[in-house]
């Protein structure tokens, strides 16, 4: 989508919701398979195979340099929200600003990173060589919280995240009384519950 981005950012899939090569996008069907292409690049589905939960998407994205992704977020893809995006870069340079959260993350060529890209985030390519990452959209399990877990992940963290501002559910308690009616009165209890239970 040219608006999201400016020069040159381009894809090809080694997963795809269609089992095309050229089927780039990280759409959420449920269903996915491999690519002729992968099944020809046995080192990368080596790397997969260490990464013991289902994938989604998988992608080789190369970013030309001067180009840029411009800020924008993809809605509820984070850790806490059931699925993450792993980028292992193959090829980078020094001068590669990727953005998440107002942070900024230098991500290594040979490293694997998880960033929450629910949050804000963009990559600014000021430098001279092709940016090229091995992007792999995945669904969380046991083997990957505890994976998460001896990374640092903060479980704690995502459990506040998670806790609904106690005046909002005041307000919307609030108006579910005013309907009157059953199902908002069973929503209101719901909610009440919910509330003392954080």
């Amino acid at each position: 989508n040219q608006k999201d981005y400016s020069g040159s950012w381009t894809s090809i899939s080694l997963r795809s919701a269609t089992g095309n090569a050229t089927d780039i996008y990280a759409h959420s069907s449920g269903c996915f398979s491999d690519t002729d292409l992968l099944k020809k690049c046995g080192y990368f589905g080596k790397v997969l195979n260490q990464i013991k939960c289902e994938k989604e998407s998988v992608r080789l994205l190369c970013l030309a340099p001067g180009s840029e992704i411009k800020e924008h977020t993809d809605r509820e893809l984070g850790y806490g929200f059931g699925n993450f995006r792993l980028h292992i870069p193959i090829k980078t340079d020094e001068n590669v600003q990727f953005r998440v959260g107002g942070e900024d993350i230098r991500m290594n060529a040979g490293e694997c990173w998880y960033a929450n890209f629910h949050l804000p985030h963009s990559v600014q390519h000021n430098g001279t060589e092709n940016r090229i990452h091995l992007v792999i959209d995945c669904l969380r399990n046991a083997w990957t919280d505890d994976w998460f877990a001896k990374a640092g992940y903060d479980f704690e963290e995502e459990r506040k995240s998670k806790i609904p501002n106690p005046e909002t559910v005041k307000r919307m308690m609030e108006e579910l009384a005013h309907l009157n009616t059953e199902v908002a009165l069973q929503l209101k209890q719901q909610l009440q519950k919910d509330l003392t239970s954080f």
